[in-house]
C-alpha cells in the first residue's frame, strides 16, 4: 500500500516541478547592455514571451523611440516600448531549456531563432543564444540579470 501511495504521490508532484521549472523565465530581464529590461510572461497558449517593459532613453527627439530599423515601413514606426523582443518559447523538461523561440533585434531589425537556459542552478542569470538558419554555431548569445 505504501508503494502505491508513494508512486501517486510521486505522478502528483513532478509535474507541479517541471511546471515550475518552466516558469523561472518568468519575470523582468536587464538585458546586456542595462539599457532596456524585458517582461517575460507566459500566454495563455502556454508560450514564452518577452515584451521591452523599461529604456533607459525611451525618448529620441522628444517623442517615443520607433523600431526605425525594422525593414516593413509600417513597423519601423511602432514604438521600442512594449516591442516584443521573445516570441513562442515553449519548455523543453529534457534539455532544460526554452526552445523553438524567436529573438528580435531592434538594433537591425531583424529575427532569430533562439533559445535560452540557465547555468548551474543560477537563475538570476538568462542566457539567450539567437541564431540563424537552423545552425545553432552561426548564432549570438546574451546575457541577461534578473531585474531586482
Amino acid at each position: 500500500m505504501k508503494k502505491y501511495l508513494f508512486t501517486a504521490i510521486t505522478l502528483l508532484l513532478v509535474p507541479l516541478f517541471l511546471y515550475a521549472q518552466a516558469d523561472k523565465i518568468k519575470g523582468t530581464w536587464v538585458t546586456e547592455k542595462g539599457t532596456s529590461s524585458v517582461e517575460v510572461t507566459k500566454d495563455s497558449d502556454g508560450f514564452y514571451n518577452g515584451k521591452v517593459n523599461w529604456l533607459e532613453e525611451p525618448n529620441e527627439y522628444g517623442k517615443p523611440k520607433v523600431d526605425e530599423e525594422n525593414g516593413d515601413p509600417e513597423l519601423a514606426k511602432r514604438p521600442i516600448m512594449g516591442l516584443p523582443l521573445l516570441t513562442g518559447f515553449t519548455y523543453d523538461s529534457k534539455k532544460d531549456r526554452w526552445i523553438d523561440g524567436s529573438i528580435y533585434d531592434p538594433d537591425n531589425g531583424k529575427t532569430y531563432d533562439c533559445y535560452a537556459w540557465f547555468d548551474d542552478g543560477n537563475y538570476d542569470i538568462l542566457y539567450i543564444k539567437g541564431y540563424v538558419a537552423g545552425i545553432k554555431a552561426l548564432g549570438r548569445k546574451t546575457v541577461w540579470k534578473a531585474k531586482k
